[in-house]
């Protein structure tokens, strides 16, 4: 089957052709002007793929590089296509363009070269190979050729004699004027101030109409005023001549020299045309690339199939807009062709089919935002596969669809002798004829435009066909009987654009699962409508039909409100297994350390008590030795007293495992010198309200756990706390321990080794950078990284001058120059 995009004008029905002018305006050449204007809808999945994969690499290096190539863009085709004619010659500036071009090929290859060991752009790496770069065509240019695109003087031994001889006689013709100047000027005929000028590219001499007599030579022109003319002395009319001379020999030079090195390019044209279309794609993906970061556009997973599951899609050009305008753009869930176990978004409700939902039947209030729904569809996909990435959410999934019909606007046509009913229905019999289960259709207002009763019916047996061929669509209607068919059959779903009853003003926002209210009555009543007419059009519709409505939006209100606390449910019931499972795999390294700490302090009683028996004994052996002598025998029972202070002198709270066992306060009555803490004390760091208890003092420092982490801190840094305080704060901490580890547990999931921090001002930087350290320490996260960039290096030292005086970071230190060098901070924590 053929692949359509209908109507003709698709892309200026969905705005694609402003997306066309906003990625050429990011072009540094023609080069890549002409590769958007090129660019088609395509349905091939490897070809998309590739596509995209070389925008995501090109904004790697755009995030991440600082020497990318982005000058000497020039395109010089039509001159290479303008040479191909044997005689012809390129011109020094078209060679000049081309010099600078092949240097930049030479730049970007060079520049995939050296990323190819780590292949770190692996589908940039492919477009660069086999690309030429021409280096001995560079420097035979260079040859010729100055930094400013003039033929230099040596350029040929001809023309460096010809360019000598020229500045030879062009210093002699000046000399002899001069002399001739002197001569005049002393006899009157001319002013002082007056200077030889050049007329028709000879010298002469401006002498006043009266004394133009008085001097031999020839009057070459005279000025506009009549009170000037100019006259060449006959002293200098030869050397004047023999200038043009050289000058056309000078002239004849260039153009052999110009024609010689055409000639070697010549051959070359093909291969040389094959590298500017490389240069070309690059311009063009750069320029795809810079759009995607104006739109906030991201990589989604692309899959080989007909699905939408878009999360926080945006319309790119609404974007744009109301960006000017300080405003943000509502975004919008989309599911169609999802599996059945894909997780419901936030706006999305239950249904029986939700998991097989192709066509979605869109209901609402006008201006309610639904036509924006159907060409974000359609414009978000039809970028997907031109190999744009699209403004949707993470997690968001794509497909690919080999049809995309669109019927939206007033397409009435004079010339055809067609109205806007007949248009329609003749876009519907083209989409009936040529969709399939890989179509996408997009309708608005299916079935308006002629009597309800009978459109709606025609509506209902066209929405059956489609459903039938398996199609994928949104629809929009205000047709009730539409509605009701989306609610009775598989495949196809109602959903609304929701609206404020209260406010009376449209939301914007997408709600799968149930049909919405057009809101008539309420409109007709906020835009002041008469009472009377809306209670007499109430009356011939009857009561009860325009109380539908609000029943409907009480249905909606509650389904949310429920589906809401359902969702909370699982949410809450998905943590408490995360929890039990957490706390058991703790529980069972408790007991796995309490087992290695019993063993250890079995040990350790073992040799103790080992090396006890063993001095008793030798203490008995060295007395009995000593045949009771009384000074020996003092001296020996003072050595075992030593012996016996040295075991119960020895650190009894460490057993060998990693965590503290605790240490009674009359066990321990020394108090440390010179600091006022003794082992044993509760202390909190000052400024901050977590309590813990010194366990060790190492130098000028104390260790102190909090819990089962432990910490070195200076005296000055820490502050005794009451027992009655320390009571109190247990009592609190065991009301909040289990909110807390679900916040930490919460915050390691989502926490991410890096941070970026560009184009921020100094204050919100250093917030931003205050906050994510303190997220890194409690996450433990070991390294982590910040992008602040190169710059004028004010970031850096904002972000450096901070580091420094934080507590629990071991190092920082620049990124290596092959991952950022000095634009990226590398912290390494305690």
């Amino acid at each position: 089957m053929q692949n359509y995009i209908f109507p003709e004008n698709f892309e200026y029905k969905i705005g694609f052709d402003k997306i066309r002018q906003y990625i050429t305006a990011h072009c540094l050449s023609s080069l890549g002007a002409e590769k958007v204007s090129e660019m088609t809808f395509s349905t091939e999945y490897e070809y998309i793929n590739k596509q995209l994969h070389q925008v995501r690499e090109f904004m790697r290096i755009l995030r991440e590089e600082d020497d990318f190539p982005t000058d000497g863009f020039y395109d010089v085709r039509e001159a290479l296509k303008k040479i191909r004619i044997e005689g012809t010659h390129l011109v020094e500036k078209e060679l000049f363009y081309m010099r600078r071009s092949l240097e930049t090929i030479q730049s970007v290859i060079r520049f995939f070269k050296q990323k190819q060991e780590k292949n770190d752009y692996p589908h940039l790496i492919e477009l660069a190979e086999g690309i030429s770069s021409f280096p001995q065509l560079t420097k035979q240019i260079d040859a010729i050729l100055d930094q400013f695109g003039k033929i230099k003087d040596k350029a040929s031994p001809e023309l460096y004699r010809i360019r000598q001889q020229l500045t030879q006689t062009v210093n002699s013709i000046s000399k002899t004027l001069q002399n001739i100047l002197r001569t005049i000027q002393a006899e009157g005929l001319i002013e002082k101030d007056v200077s030889p000028t050049i007329r028709d590219g000879r010298l002469v001499i401006p002498v006043l109409p009266a004394y133009k007599r008085k001097i031999k030579g020839i009057v070459h022109d005279e000025s506009a005023s009549g009170k000037t003319v100019y006259i060449e002395p006959a002293e200098v009319v030869d050397a004047n001549n023999r200038i043009r001379e050289l000058e056309a020999e000078e002239k004849r030079e260039i153009l052999n020299i110009l024609t010689s090195l055409t000639n070697i390019i010549r051959p070359e044209i093909p291969e040389i045309v094959h590298s500017y279309q490389f240069l070309a794609e690059i311009d063009f993906i750069r320029a795809k690339t810079l759009f995607s970061f104006d739109i906030g556009a991201i990589f989604p997973d692309f899959e080989n199939k007909q699905q939408i599951n878009w999360i926080n899609a945006v319309h790119p050009l609404l974007y744009l807009s109301y960006r000017k305008q300080n405003k943000s753009v509502v975004p919008l869930d989309i599911e169609l062709g999802c599996s059945k176990d894909m997780p419901e978004n936030e706006n999305t409700g239950a249904s029986n089919n939700s998991g097989n939902v192709r066509i979605l039947i869109i209901s609402g209030p006008n201006a309610g935002g639904k036509s924006v729904l159907l060409k974000t569809v359609g414009l978000l996909q039809y970028m997907l596969q031109c190999g744009i990435p699209v403004p949707v959410g993470e997690r968001s999934r794509a497909g690919i669809f080999k049809h995309i019909f669109l019927d939206i606007g007033d397409e009435q046509s004079i010339e055809n002798d067609l109205s806007t009913y007949s248009s329609h229905l003749t876009n519907m019999k083209f989409m009936l004829k040529n969709s399939g289960a890989e179509s996408l259709i997009l309708i608005d207002e299916f079935g308006s435009g002629t009597e309800p009763q009978i459109g709606g019916a025609i509506a209902e047996a066209m929405l059956q066909c489609f459903n039938e061929k398996q199609c994928f669509g949104i629809i929009t209607t205000h047709y009730r009987n539409l509605k009701t068919f989306a609610e009775n059959h598989d495949g196809v779903m109602n959903g609304a654009m929701l609206y404020d009853h209260h406010l009376m003003q449209p939301l914007f926002l997408l709600s799968v699962g149930n049909p919405g209210s057009s809101f008539a009555v309420e409109i007709a009543r906020k835009i002041g409508l008469p009472e009377d007419i809306i209670k007499l059009a109430t009356e011939k519709v009857g009561q009860d039909y325009v109380d539908m409505d609000k029943y409907l939006q009480d249905i909606i209100r509650d389904k949310r409100y429920w589906e809401t606390k359902r969702r909370q449910i699982l949410q809450k019931e998905k943590r408490l297994e995360e929890l039990t499972k957490r706390y058991q795999t703790d529980w069972e390294k408790i007991e796995s350390q309490r087992k290695e700490i019993i063993t250890k302090a079995q040990t350790d009683a073992e040799r103790l008590l080992s090396k006890a028996s063993a001095q008793i004994e030798n203490t008995i052996r060295e007395i009995k030795n000593a045949q009771a002598e009384k000074e020996k025998t003092k001296k020996i029972r003072k050595e075992l007293e030593e012996f016996k202070q040295s075991l119960t002198e020895k650190p009894s709270h460490f057993t060998g495992s990693k965590l503290p066992v605790p240490v009674k306060k009359q066990q321990i009555n020394t108090q440390l010198p010179n600091t006022g803490f003794s082992i044993g004390d509760f202390v909190r760091i000052k400024g901050q309200r977590s309590i813990g208890e010194i366990i060790e003092k190492k130098e000028k420092k104390f260790i102190v756990a909090f819990g089962v982490i432990k910490t070195t801190l200076k005296a000055e840094q820490i502050e005794t706390v009451s027992r009655n305080m320390v009571r109190r704060e247990r009592a609190v901490d065991s009301v909040i321990t289990a909110n807390s580890s679900d916040s930490l547990s919460e915050k390691k999931m989502r926490f991410k080794p890096e941070i970026d921090i560009r184009g921020m001002r100094g204050d919100e930087a250093l917030q931003a950078v205050t906050y994510y350290i303190d997220d890194a320490i409690q996450c433990n996260a070991g390294r982590v990284r910040i992008l602040h960039g190169t710059g004028s290096g004010i970031l850096r030292q904002i972000v450096r001058d901070y580091l420094k005086t934080v507590i629990g970071i071991r190092n920082f230190q620049d990124e290596h120059v092959q991952f950022g060098g000095t634009g990226i901070t590398v912290i390494e924590l305690e």
